[in-house]
């Protein structure tokens, strides 16, 4: 393990398994065989980093954890691969989708799991010898991007990972059923959803028709006046302006209001929720985002949370750009488990060096006079500085314990 994951942190560019073999002088048919057929299961160094961050002190209270999905243009060859959005390009392409959990706190952020999107229409015959080739397990079956999630989600907090909520975008918050099943196991969410979604200030009654056979109709009729939320935003009577956190540009300020509301689930159930409405400060431009959050959160509380997803956007571009997740070209299912297993161990390592850093090295606060800005940045990433001095780093990994 320790060569590919060496060639992921010291290479500078093109991290693909051959250079990585080729750096590490070990044969490029040896490095494929252990990322690509290996039967190593690539939860062990997954769960054990989830481990270490948990033990953490910056990550023990105030944490979140992020769910989004990233898309990568790939040959129909690859496992996944297929034509279908990429939101990277905002189109349709040949891409392959992973959805991924990331934790975030305090602006650390890291890769912490995912899962590669298998399109349904890999299970059907027309797909049964891609499958062999690629070495799909006879025992994974579909599952939508929502599933995936839950399950990604469900594993962090049975693991222990400290995380006090949940965002996910608009692809995962308008989905019902996924605020359910965290609903359940007392998991907060903040779900972005669409301006047009519906919405009720006042309980509505549920109706069940009757049909001319007799039958109970298959939708109900929803009785009382309902809202899109985008109209709710001339209701407002008050915007709170709060600044969340520090940023390149000296601190993020938006404006905040909240209602609570209900929804209607799709075999006619109701569901109360918070409302919270973001407004860009001195812009007209709006999200819209669900929360179970607890009737008596503090609006600051849920408006900090809610306003963490742009952090899974950093450890997307971070994982794809330093540390080579965009150069893998295996095409078998199992290598692309294997490389995500390398890709968060080697965003912990370089995360948990800054972590070190911050405590060894303390910076004068004057600093902030001396360069007259808000808010000094963020200690550099290990993968920054010259090759030598990361080898250095490197040596001295905590990720050292038995991997298997």
């Amino acid at each position: 393990m320790f060569p590919y994951l060496s060639g992921l942190l010291r290479l500078n560019n093109d991290k693909t398994m051959t250079n990585i073999a080729r750096e590490a002088e070990i044969p490029s048919q040896n490095m494929q065989q252990f990322l690509s057929d290996s039967p190593w299961s690539e939860q062990n160094p997954i769960v054990q980093v989830q481990d270490e961050i948990s033990a953490r002190p910056e990550f023990q209270k105030g944490s979140v954890l992020i769910i989004d999905e990233s898309a990568d243009k790939s040959g129909q060859h690859k496992a996944g691969s297929s034509r279908q959005h990429n939101g990277n390009l905002g189109k349709i392409e040949q891409s392959q989708v992973g959805v991924f959990a990331g934790l975030v706190n305090n602006g650390h952020h890291c890769w912490i799991d995912g899962q590669l999107y298998l399109p349904e229409a890999w299970f059907s015959e027309k797909f049964a010898q891609a499958r062999q080739k690629v070495g799909l397990p006879e025992q994974v079956v579909f599952q939508t991007k929502i599933q995936i999630a839950a399950e990604l989600i469900k594993n962090a907090h049975r693991q222990g990972v400290p995380f006090e909520a949940v965002d996910f975008d608009t692809l995962y918050g308008r989905n019902s059923w996924l605020r359910d099943e965290l609903d359940k196991e007392q998991i907060e969410y903040y779900g972005d959803v669409p301006s047009n979604s519906t919405v009720f200030l006042e309980r509505p009654l549920i109706h069940w028709p009757v049909t001319k056979k007799g039958v109970r109709a298959k939708k109900p009729r929803v009785i009382g006046l309902s809202y899109q939320v985008q109209q709710l935003v001339y209701k407002v009577e008050r915007w709170h302006t709060i600044t969340i956190r520090p940023n390149e540009r000296g601190h993020l300020i938006a404006d905040f209001a909240r209602f609570r509301v209900w929804t209607v689930r799709e075999d006619g159930s109701l569901r109360e929720e918070w409302l919270l409405i973001r407004r860009e400060h001195e812009k007209e431009d709006y999200t819209y985002t669900l929360s179970n959050a607890p009737t008596d959160c503090p609006l600051e509380v849920m408006a900090e949370r809610k306003c963490q997803r742009y952090f899974i956007e950093r450890s997307n571009q971070d994982s794809k750009s330093e540390i080579g997740w965009a150069d893998f070209r295996g095409i078998k299912y199992r290598g692309w488990l294997h490389h995500l297993a390398f890709t968060i161990m080697a965003s912990w390592f370089v995360l948990e060096t800054k972590l070190d850093w911050e405590q060894q090295f303390s910076r004068d606060p004057t600093l902030i006079e001396v360069y007259e800005t808000d808010v000094l940045p963020s200690y550099p990433s290990p993968m920054s500085v010259p090759c030598f001095r990361r080898l250095c780093l490197f040596g001295n990994c905590r990720l050292n314990k038995p991997l298997s």
